[in-house]
């Protein structure tokens, strides 16, 4: 069974999202970015620890400065020394989702839970796009 996380890729933190089975897909605790090689050996150390075959990346596809960003994340994926496989999913409102859902719960703190919810909801995206491949090697 494939072990997959995904990550939410922002500028000060970097939600984290872990699924060790179909039904079980877990928010972690998210990484601060103090800058990109501390943020990728980071993001490295928590995909090795976990053992995680699949990362997928959230990746916006449209918006004012989607092509930006695009940029800017494909850029720190090139410098993970991860070796499984990579995929990108649209993130697309994943960030006002994940406000949404905790409403209520959480002050708007910027502790990273809103981050690693938002990778929680790119990661239940792709886990619903690829329903039938996903759990097969």
């Amino acid at each position: 069974m494939k072990k997959i996380a995904a990550i939410d890729v922002g500028l000060k933190r970097i939600g984290v999202a872990l699924c060790l089975s179909p039904s079980i897909i877990a928010p972690q605790e998210a990484i601060l970015r103090k800058n990109r090689d501390q943020a990728a050996h980071d993001v490295d150390t928590f995909l090795e620890a976990w053992s995680i075959d699949c990362l997928v990346v959230g990746l916006p596809k449209s918006g004012s400065s989607c092509e930006e960003m695009q940029r800017r994340i494909e850029h720190f994926v090139s410098l993970l020394k991860f070796s499984g496989e990579i995929v990108y999913q649209d993130e697309y409102g994943s960030s006002v989702e994940a406000k949404e859902m905790m409403q209520g719960i959480v002050r708007q703190k910027r502790d990273g839970r809103i981050d690693s919810i938002a990778a929680k909801v790119i990661l239940e995206r792709y886990l619903e796009a690829h329903k039938e491949s996903t759990w097969v090697d």
